[in-house]
């Protein structure tokens, strides 16, 4: 059980947040290149090295929203009840993601979930720095599965960390053009929940019945 923030800790935690929220505001308003950190932390009201001590590039001051789920896939495992196989866990974990419309599923319709979701897709130097976060969260689940996997080869648990981040982005991705395409999360939940499944099914069994002789 985590110990109550301290004073200070708090203190931190909301200037961090207002730095970020700023961020966000003048970005969607204005666009990512047109905003300096200058800008940012004249109407937060810090100064500019005091928001470089909570983020270290203009990037994180977005994409610091994906590092906080870095470590989920590997504590899903790393926590699951006994009896449970990794798989199982991280399926279950995605379907409840999905029913709880969390936007790293996608599945979310929310009027600024989707404004931050263009900003982030719409600003390469975002989409990169996302794509280092996601390969850290890979390298974070195949740590957990070695110790968790019965095999004696560490490759395995690479390849199988690496398979579930990138399925799990691709289902992100399509529930996202689904919602964009207009429809609602309730009404695409369905189909989300079906391919969900799909994917996990194949990566439990691989693609031998799928697969093109």
């Amino acid at each position: 059980m985590n110990a109550p923030m301290g004073l200070r800790e708090r203190k931190k935690q909301r200037t961090r947040e207002t730095i970020s929220d700023t961020a966000i505001t003048l970005f969607l308003k204005h666009g990512f290149d047109q905003v300096s950190v200058v800008d940012i932390a004249a109407v937060a009201e810090v100064s500019k090295p005091t928001l470089f001590k909570y983020f270290p590039t203009k990037e994180d001051l977005v994409v610091h929203r994906f590092a906080d789920h870095q470590t989920v896939a590997s504590s899903v495992v790393a926590e699951r009840p006994p009896g449970v196989s990794a798989i199982d866990a991280l399926h279950q974990h995605f379907l409840d993601g999905l029913a709880a419309r969390d936007p790293i599923t996608g599945l979310n319709d929310d009027e600024d979930v989707l404004a931050f979701h263009h900003l982030v897709y719409s600003t390469p130097s975002l989409v990169a720095r996302v794509s280092k976060y996601l390969a850290q969260a890979e390298e974070a689940l195949a740590e957990t599965l070695t110790d968790a996997l019965d095999s004696d080869r560490e490759i395995t648990a690479a390849l199988l960390a690496g398979q579930v981040i990138a399925t799990e982005r691709i289902l992100a991705s399509v529930n996202w053009q689904r919602i964009i395409a207009g429809r609602s999360a309730d009404e695409v939940h369905p189909e989300a929940v079906a391919d969900a499944n799909h994917a996990y099914a194949l990566l439990r069994h691989g693609l031998a019945g799928v697969a093109p002789q």
